[in-house]
């Protein structure tokens, strides 16, 4: 069993940045791939990132592409997210999901594990 809980959502204008980040316990740690998601008000969760278990592979939706990082620290339990040049599209809650295995595409049934979610907002 997998817990994750994640921080560092928050308001902030349009084009700036925030840090989010998902503290994992259970299990260990660089068994399981790591992704982040977001869920907008009226809309489905959607794919943002994802990295694999060692931290040398990340896939992200193109839609961040270029705005965001995700990157992880092993010895820390701890995914995050970096996300820069934000805009009013990026508002929603901001999920961390895990896996155990290789897989860290973008399918949501792809994991197993989720957190509560932490909100972004964004000003314009």
């Amino acid at each position: 069993q997998v817990q994750l809980e994640e921080s560092g959502g928050g308001l902030v204008q349009a084009g700036g940045s925030l840090r989010l980040a998902c503290v994992a316990s259970g299990g260990t740690f660089s068994s399981y791939t790591l992704g982040w998601f977001r869920q907008a008000p009226g809309k489905e969760r959607e794919f943002v990132a994802a990295i694999s278990r060692s931290g040398g592979g990340t896939n992200y939706a193109d839609s961040v592409k270029g705005r965001f990082t995700i990157s992880r620290d092993n010895a820390q339990h701890t995914v995050y997210l970096q996300m820069n040049y934000l805009t009013p599209e990026d508002a929603a809650v901001y999920y961390c999901a895990a896996r155990f295995g290789a897989y860290y595409g973008s399918t949501l049934s792809g994991y197993a594990y989720w957190g509560q979610g932490t909100q972004v907002t964004v000003s314009s």
